[in-house]
């Protein structure tokens, strides 16, 4: 009986470990990556504290960018979900952990000073490690243009990340970022100085850029710090929160520019 029993076990061990046959050899047409966007942070802190803190503490990303040297580090495989995104949203999509790949670069970010304050550049290195990095990504999961995002867009009442500072042109110019043409944003700011447009058109352009925006017609505070995240990648010299012409006219060229 004893005997039995054994034999019985090790039939539903060898089961569950090897009986299980698939057979792999048809594959769909109709499929696509599930990783829809990447997300761009700063630390806050430096390359130890990082490490520990997206290694152990309950947060993560896929990747990590040391500072010197810009070493790129892998901490989560990309078919495996981090935990960087938080409470977010971007094109209606939310909770953007589970479609995203989240990307640190060691940065203290920001201080206040009695001047205000003051955000801490990234280091040429850096980028020069990152390109590199999102231009493999974006062939491997053939992501269109605009995928590559901010954690201040998908999150504007709550984070800042990467901050004004952060070379959002380098990244255009590396074809991976869209960017409107200098000369028709001219044009369209001499027309809106004459006549801006309303608040309610503001929140509706900011939300064709993907942003979660209110649809109240009112410049309320969360209005304007979606404004300024938008500001903070496409006009850094100012990022105020207010809906002025050129904020608009910066708005006007990019929803009309093609994806």
């Amino acid at each position: 009986m004893k005997k039995l029993y054994l034999g019985l076990a090790l039939l539903l061990l060898g089961g569950c470990t090897g009986g299980l046959r698939i057979d792999d050899s048809y594959r769909s047409v109709s499929q696509s990556s599930r990783v829809q966007y990447v997300v761009l942070h700063y630390t806050s802190t430096g390359l130890e504290s990082s490490l520990r803190l997206l290694t152990r503490d309950g947060v993560s990303s896929h990747y990590l960018i040391g500072d010197q040297p810009a070493t790129i580090y892998r901490l989560v495989d990309e078919n495996r979900r981090a935990w960087h995104a938080g409470e977010s949203e971007w094109q209606g999509r939310t909770w953007l952990n589970a479609s995203t790949l989240g990307i640190e670069l060691v940065n203290d970010g920001y201080r206040d000073t009695p001047a205000g304050r003051v955000y801490q550049p990234f280091s040429d290195e850096q980028i020069d490690a990152l390109i590199p990095l999102l231009q493999d990504i974006v062939k491997r999961h053939h992501l269109p243009l605009g995928s590559i995002i901010g954690h201040s867009d998908i999150a504007p009442q709550r984070k800042v990340d990467p901050g004004p500072l952060f070379p959002w042109k380098r990244l255009a110019d590396a074809g991976l970022v869209p960017w409107p043409d200098a000369a028709a944003v001219a044009r369209a700011q001499a027309r809106f100085a004459v006549a801006l447009p309303t608040v309610g058109w503001f929140q509706e352009q900011l939300a064709r850029q993907g942003y979660t925006t209110p649809r109240t017609g009112v410049l309320d505070k969360e209005t304007r710090n979606v404004i300024a995240a938008f500001q903070m990648k496409y006009r850094q010299r100012l990022y105020d929160g207010e809906p002025d012409a050129e904020t608009a006219a910066l708005l006007l060229v990019l929803n009309g520019m093609p994806r």
